[in-house]
């Protein structure tokens, strides 16, 4: 449940923000998030749907100075507080498995406590990992 993941390259990218609303916090939202992804991983994974990974982080707040070319320090980080990230084979795969009736039971779960989602797709150009040099 914790373990790495391995993203094949040519696999899409789905890059949800999540805003919840106001007084609710990520311990109100754990079980019905957790569930949602479960029923992803579970239902849709692998040929049964293109699913191929995914990853879910909370905001921490900090803004590279270093890596923002404006407006860092100048304002909110974010208008957000979480990001799902899933790895797809397809969109189309995603977008089928996002109109299921099983998927939007959990995501209406969650979506309860939201103010915002937003759903981004993106196509992976490059990836690499450290290598250690040569003797």
């Amino acid at each position: 449940m914790f373990g790495p993941i391995t993203i094949p390259f040519g696999a899409k990218m789905l890059f949800n923000t999540v805003k919840l609303k106001r007084g609710v916090t990520i311990d109100d939202v754990e079980e019905a998030l957790g569930e949602m992804c479960n029923v992803v991983k579970q239902t849709y994974g692998g040929v049964r749907g293109g699913f191929v990974a995914g990853q879910v982080f909370r905001c921490a707040g900090f803004v590279s100075r270093e890596g923002s070319l404006a407006g860092a320090g100048s304002g909110p980080a974010t208008d957000h507080d979480l990001v799902i990230v899933t790895y797809w084979k397809s969109f189309e795969q995603h977008e089928r498995s996002h109109a299921d009736a099983v998927f939007r039971a959990k995501f209406a779960a969650l979506a309860q406590h939201c103010t915002e989602t937003r759903e981004l797709g993106y196509e992976l150009l490059w990836q690499g990992a450290h290598e250690d040099a040569p003797g």
